[in-house]
């Protein structure tokens, strides 16, 4: 089974068995599917994963399809559709609120539920398509906010032991876009555990671009509203945030991760002019973007029927008629490219599925 880090607004309860998986992910890419099957029920989804272990079938978990590139093959196996619903606070207190959240909930509607009753934690998050059950295998992240910042469980159905577990942060393993579940055949998230502070204002703003268009400095805190607003208004000048119309959202977001070098590495690179972020450990990490488009790939550089966006240079988009071969040549071109010019090699962010780079 591939646990896949899906995250889209798509809410359909029914399918055909035949119906391409394009009809399932932001990019509209990707072939038919051997089965089809929609789980509204947490014990549901359980159950069908449970059978197809017992059986021997492998089964793709999607919720939306914002974070996989599957092939123009499709999926031979069984692929389940997660519509699993429901937002709980389970413990309260004077300073902070725990809130469980069904994997199947749209992510973005979480965001605006919780700046609603005035949780903070996950604003800077706001506009990231998907579902909340993606958010700990990619552990997502935005703004200077990751989710791993906020989440104190995820309870996930584990196959080697058949059995639901409660898992902690440090057993998630969370790094930077990373987790213990990404890449692996042996946990199904059900629900995701937050804990949120009880405040009207944000968390301290630490991202420059984000302090900039609020008119604050690094370390400030703003109303919930206003970082949330503002947080959406820069993802839709970046054609992040999903639009039917706008080929520029025919995406998974940021197609690379930016790579992190070691502080010697850097220093060989004799890069100091690029931006680039200083890690805790003496590392670096430097802007895929800013690596792409001085390695010659500028915004809307184009394959076949694909192209980079116009309006960012991380996304690799279909322009309506591409196919995930051309999606995939496109980004070993610009992989090529940056590595021939800086030494650099990009790695994909998004799961591929019967497909590779």
């Amino acid at each position: 089974m591939f646990v896949v880090p899906d995250v889209s607004r798509d809410r359909q309860t029914d399918a055909p068995a035949n119906s391409p998986l394009a009809a399932y992910t932001t990019l509209r890419l990707g072939g038919e599917p051997g089965t089809l099957t929609v789980a509204v029920e947490t014990d549901q989804a359980v159950t069908t994963v449970r059978n197809a272990s017992a059986e021997g079938r492998p089964v793709l978990v999607l919720a939306g399809g914002s974070n996989v590139v599957i092939g123009d093959a499709g999926f031979p196996g069984e692929v389940l559709l997660l519509r699993t619903r429901g937002i709980e606070v389970v413990s309260t207190r004077a300073d902070d609120v725990v809130v469980r959240v069904a994997a199947g909930e749209v992510w973005d509607d979480f965001v605006e539920y919780a700046v609603t009753n005035g949780w903070s934690g996950v604003e800077f998050l706001s506009g990231i398509p998907g579902s909340a059950g993606a958010t700990p295998i990619q552990n997502v992240g935005a703004y200077g906010s990751e989710v791993a910042d906020t989440i104190v469980a995820v309870h996930a159905y584990d196959r080697e032991r058949d059995a639901v577990r409660a898992m902690t942060p440090a057993e998630c393993a969370f790094a930077y876009r990373a987790s213990v579940f990404k890449h692996s055949d042996r946990y199904l998230v059900l629900h995701v555990d937050f804990r949120l502070a009880v405040s009207t204002e944000s968390a301290p703003i630490r991202y420059a671009e984000l302090a900039r268009s609020l008119g604050a400095e690094a370390g400030d805190r703003v109303s919930l509203r206003q970082a949330r607003d503002t947080v959406r208004k820069l993802r839709e000048q970046k054609g992040m945030v999903l639009a039917p119309d706008d080929h520029d959202t025919w995406s998974v977001g940021s197609f690379f991760t930016n790579p992190v070098v070691s502080g010697e590495r850097w220093a060989a690179l004799g890069l100091d002019h690029a931006p680039h972020w200083p890690g805790e450990d003496g590392s670096v990490k430097i802007p895929a973007a800013w690596l792409i488009e001085h390695a010659g790939f500028p915004k809307g550089f184009a394959g076949a029927g694909v192209s980079i966006s116009t309006k960012h240079t991380l996304a690799l988009t279909n322009r309506g008629e591409g196919t995930t071969t051309a999606l995939l040549d496109l980004a070993r071109t610009i992989r090529g490219g940056v590595l021939e010019k800086f030494g650099i090699e990009l790695h994909p962010e998004p799961v591929l599925i019967n497909c590779e780079l």
